[in-house]
């Protein structure tokens, strides 16, 4: 099932209720038949575990609003989708939580659900020498981790993905695994996770919720387009918000006319530098100038006045930063973050052919809900019920490189790093796989 699948009308998902309850596990499962006087967005039943299938996560931490608290909680309550209610066909079997906070979950959430709080990565996926589970979530990220020189946090995801294939090799089976966000910090560890699932053959997804949450307007470059030049503007820190930018320049430029072939060369400048940059032609001003009429969130004046004046909903007054990305076949794609100017995610490309650039905003709705984890979950689900990634695990493991890059490159005061390394080819899926529609359609 696409995401277009999942836009119906109140009226039409109650007439058919009984028809997409017999959908087939090579679809994404449907939403639940809802009683019309069920408040199930307000007090939702507990959802059965008739008829599904346990999955781990292994998680850094499990907090209030953490990665976790999104992913693994829409497994745990269900979520409502514009066609009603939605319980996966998975539940959570197990969990690993490699730091327990004063505000953990884990301890409540396991009496309500009866999960089993795992004291290892192999015991949550393994009973014996058996596996447990049909299927992983790898979700390191939040959690008091140390920063290296470049400034890096160090989060393990590496070290726990690891563990997760040697309970594979124990058990001689693999399930599909889900990896939160990028691969690693380092392009090495990155390269050796995507290799061994390779290796053991089990199917492999990582990264953003920001290629699958909604577009303002719902643009999808056409396979084999002729772009040549792309930028996307956002906001946040660095690393953290630096690769949801990368992710989602990535799953735009990856449609291009024939295909990805990987990146050459990557530069990070700041400051007055990035407006150097730009008036020297190194990025785009008529890219950023599209892309940022699609933004709900910019701020009136001089973009060169507002970036790092001031801080905006808890997030650093920050000079403004550029990623510089030469991709091998010559397309140029830029990446900048401009923290007091906007608050929000927006794109902009030039297509030869065309007179205006194409463009969109990346749609966001803010916690306590983030919804936009809506779109990453429903994709986890393909994952699981498909057997194979909805999309290639090669973008993530070329941001996931990338990243790395840019940040020595930020450690080298905005030097130059070329990246033979860097030469990852894929092909992008047809379907986007992008949520449509409405956030909250009418009842």
């Amino acid at each position: 099932m696409t995401d277009r699948d999942l836009r119906c009308s109140r009226r039409k998902f109650l007439a058919s209720a009984a028809a997409l309850a017999v959908a087939t596990q090579a679809k994404l499962p449907a939403a639940e038949p809802a009683d019309p006087h069920t408040s199930f967005r307000s007090r939702p039943a507990k959802p059965s575990l008739d008829g599904r299938k346990p999955i781990a996560v292994a998680t850094t931490v499990y907090r209030p609003l953490s990665h976790s608290f999104h992913i693994a909680g829409r497994f745990l309550h269900g979520y409502a989708t514009d066609c009603g209610f939605h319980t996966p066909h998975q539940y959570v079997h197990s969990v690993y939580t490699e730091q327990t906070p004063e505000n953990d979950l884990t301890s409540d959430l396991a009496r309500e659900f009866n999960f089993q709080r795992a004291k290892s990565i192999s015991e949550a996926l393994l009973d014996g020498d058996k596996l447990a589970v049909e299927g992983v979530l790898l979700i390191a990220e939040h959690g008091n981790y140390p920063r290296n020189e470049k400034g890096q946090i160090l989060y393990p995801r590496w070290e726990m993905f690891q563990q997760i294939v040697e309970a594979f090799r124990k058990a001689g089976r693999s399930v599909p695994v889900f990896c939160d966000k990028h691969l690693s910090y380092d392009w090495k560890k990155a390269k050796q996770m995507v290799d061994w699932s390779r290796e053991l053959k089990f199917p492999f997804m990582a990264g953003s919720s920001l290629p699958v949450t909604w577009r303002r307007p719902e643009l999808e470059l056409p396979l084999n387009a002729p772009v040549e030049d792309a930028l996307v503007a956002a906001y946040g820190p660095i690393e953290v918000y630096g690769f949801h930018a990368l992710e989602a320049l990535q799953c735009m430029l990856e449609r291009r006319k024939g295909g990805e072939t990987g990146i050459r060369a990557v530069t990070c400048v700041t400051g007055k530098n990035v407006w150097k940059a730009g008036d020297s032609g190194a990025w785009s001003w008529d890219l950023l100038d599209a892309a940022l009429s699609r933004s709900e969130t910019v701020c009136p004046g001089d973009i060169r006045q507002n970036v790092g004046a001031f801080s905006v909903q808890g997030q650093p007054a920050a000079p403004a930063t550029a990623f510089l990305i030469e991709y091998r076949d010559g397309t140029r794609g830029t990446v900048l973050l401009l923290n007091g100017h906007i608050q929000d995610f927006v794109f902009a490309a030039k297509v030869r052919g065309e007179s205006r650039p194409a463009s969109c905003m990346f749609h966001l709705p803010p916690p306590p809900g983030a919804r936009y984890f809506d779109g990453l979950v429903l994709n986890i689900e393909k994952l699981l019920n498909n057997g194979r990634s909805p999309y290639p695990v090669e973008r993530t493991l070329l941001t996931s490189g990338a990243l790395d890059y840019l940040m020595t490159s930020h450690f080298k005061r905005g030097e130059r790093i070329e990246t033979p390394e860097l030469e990852v080819r894929y092909t992008a899926t047809a379907e986007s796989n992008f949520l449509r529609g409405s956030v909250a359609p009418p009842v």
